[in-house]
């Protein structure tokens, strides 16, 4: 073998050992959770408490208390919806896609599941805010999710994957690219690069209620108000959900085997493989006191 051989060689194994660190540098376990970025900086938080005593007769209907953190209502329903079911999450398809978890929506046939998705975020650093479904004066209201730089109140309810009731556990962006945590997501190394580990005190950040319930509030729901972190967030400028994510909802509501009426809580669809793409030119509207030009 020739002196450039064993160069060759060297050079091949020096590349290759320098890979691997590479590699495990980006799936390294972690001592403090870089996920808590995801949630606006605030005053000193709080623990959950319950909603107004409900569920009394001749008790009047107190009014929500969600308009400074969330979307407007956009369904009303008089029937509580399904439990969450339990699902797959199928592996992100390419590096920068957000993960928006499956819920129940609701139309004139019953409820009826919204498949979970990865999406494409409609601008740089951008995260998913889930909605959720409240429970007030003998009504269900429905608050849409919505983009931002920073998670928002969705009803304490733990959608899995990362959204556990408060702030959002799957990943978190830095210089311009989203890591994903593998402890919540369904990752295959050979499309995703930027990974890490941490597990988060589930149990300490839950909500009091049924740990697979789908509302807030009112009998079987969770039991839990919003931050102030959640407060901020929602300050920030935000954007609501976009065309394709309306779009597969729709597909949804003409799919009978979605129908809670129809799966008894398993629907034929809780998850779809093809992502969502983004819109474009998307520009978030500033609900008071955000700035629109904060980035991680």
């Amino acid at each position: 073998m020739n002196r450039f051989s064993r160069l060759a060689i060297a050079m091949s194994f020096a590349a290759a050992a320098a890979f691997c660190a590479a590699a495990v540098a980006q799936d390294q376990g972690q001592d403090q959770d870089p996920a808590a970025q995801n949630v606006a900086p605030s005053g000193p938080s709080y623990t959950t408490e319950a909603p107004p005593p409900q569920n009394q007769p001749g008790a009047a209907a107190p009014a929500p208390d969600d308009q400074d953190y969330a979307e407007q209502p956009t369904e009303t329903a008089t029937q509580p919806p399904p439990p969450l079911p339990d699902y797959q999450q199928p592996p992100p398809p390419v590096d920068g896609y957000i993960w928006t978890p499956g819920y129940w929506a609701w139309s004139p046939q019953g409820y009826y599941w919204v498949p979970g998705a990865w999406v494409e975020p409609p601008y740089p650093s951008a995260l998913w805010t889930p909605g959720y479904w409240g429970f007030y004066g003998g009504r269900y209201l429905f608050y849409p999710g919505h983009w931002g730089l920073h998670i928002g109140f969705y009803g304490g309810i733990n959608y899995g994957f990362g959204y556990i009731g408060f702030g959002y556990e799957g990943g978190y962006w830095h210089g311009g690219h989203f890591f994903y945590n593998r402890v919540y997501n369904n990752i295959n190394a050979r499309m995703i690069h930027n990974v890490y580990s941490y597990h988060a005190n589930v149990r300490a950040i839950m909500a009091r209620g049924n740990a697979r319930a789908s509302y807030r509030g009112g009998r079987g729901g969770v039991q839990a108000r919003p931050r102030p972190s959640e407060r901020e967030a929602w300050r920030e400028p935000t954007a609501p959900r976009m065309s394709s994510q309306v779009r597969n909802a729709e597909r949804s509501s003409r799919e009978p085997g979605q129908f809670a009426s129809r799966n008894h809580g398993r629907p034929a669809q809780a998850a779809v493989r093809e992502p969502l793409r983004a819109d474009r030119n998307v520009r978030p509207q500033s609900h008071g006191g955000g700035n629109a030009e904060q980035h991680h």
